[in-house]
């Protein structure tokens, strides 16, 4: 049997060899899988769902196609400041300026760094909706540089937030987020999302709104308030009765089981 020579002159034999590198191919595997493992956890806890207030901030956004004008839209909606910045712009787009909610700048960006310092003030947010993959990485630097929070679209890994499917009934606003991996099943998602919440649902939140504010003004107790508040939401009169469209009739009992609940309290005193 053939065998190989060591640096000592002695001989190994091939089933020697070959456990010797099973051996050392099992310790690359479980290095490997350790650095993959560590990585996905690192992934998985990047992202945090919020529901972050954007009143007032000033927002610039880049990009003049169909994801720019649907990122004003969002952004628009939130309350902001904002201004798009492209070398041409849609009608629809030109509209929102007329109307004087968007600042719109004409330019096509050849340098991202000469554009980026000339921005006077530097914005809260910077959103990219371009196609050029360079200047997006770029200026997602330079943003990321002067405090900025950066949004690259279609690009989840150099962004510093998502913006998921929204589902909106009412004063409900559901957020379904894939974490960037699939934006198209998110909103397949948010659509199906959005066909669970009932009449009744948005008129129990009506109530709860009521009777809030209305126990905050009565009873300084916070969690007798929200013993309240949950008696209310688990009765089966009320829900019957916002089921039927009846929220005065609702109201007029909700108020009812408060008073019975703060009597109850007092009696155990």
């Amino acid at each position: 049997m053939f065998g190989h020579r060591e640096a000592d002159g002695t001989r190994r034999s091939r089933g020697e060899k070959r456990s010797k590198l099973q051996g050392i191919f099992g310790e690359i595997q479980k290095f490997t899988y350790k650095l993959q493992s560590k990585h996905a956890r690192k992934k998985e806890a990047k992202n945090v769902i919020i529901d972050f207030k954007f009143d007032g901030k000033y927002v610039v956004i880049i990009g003049g196609g169909e994801e720019a004008y649907r990122k004003v839209l969002s952004f628009l909606e939130a309350g902001a400041k904002i201004l798009l910045v492209s070398r041409s712009f849609k009608d629809d787009i030109k509209k929102l300026h007329q109307e004087k909610k968007i600042s719109l700048l004409k330019v096509d960006i050849k340098d991202g760094e000469a554009f980026f310092n000339q921005l006077n003030p530097k914005p809260d947010v910077l959103a990219i909706a371009t196609s050029d993959q360079k200047l997006n990485m770029q200026l997602s630097k330079l943003a990321h540089s002067s405090g900025c929070m950066v949004y690259v679209a279609d690009n989840p890994a150099i962004s510093d937030f998502i913006l998921p499917a929204i589902a909106k009934i009412g004063d409900v606003r559901i957020a379904v987020s894939t974490g960037g991996k699939s934006p198209a099943m998110a909103k397949i998602l948010r659509d199906k999302v959005e066909k669970l919440i009932t009449k009744e649902d948005l008129l129990q939140i009506k109530l709860q709104a009521h009777m809030r504010t209305l126990l905050k003004q009565q009873i300084a107790d916070q969690k007798l308030r929200k013993k309240i508040l949950y008696k209310i939401l688990e009765d089966e009169h009320v829900k019957e009765l916002l089921s039927d469209g009846k929220f005065d009739e609702a109201q007029r009992v909700a108020q009812k089981i408060a008073e019975n609940v703060q009597v109850w309290q007092e009696a155990q005193l």
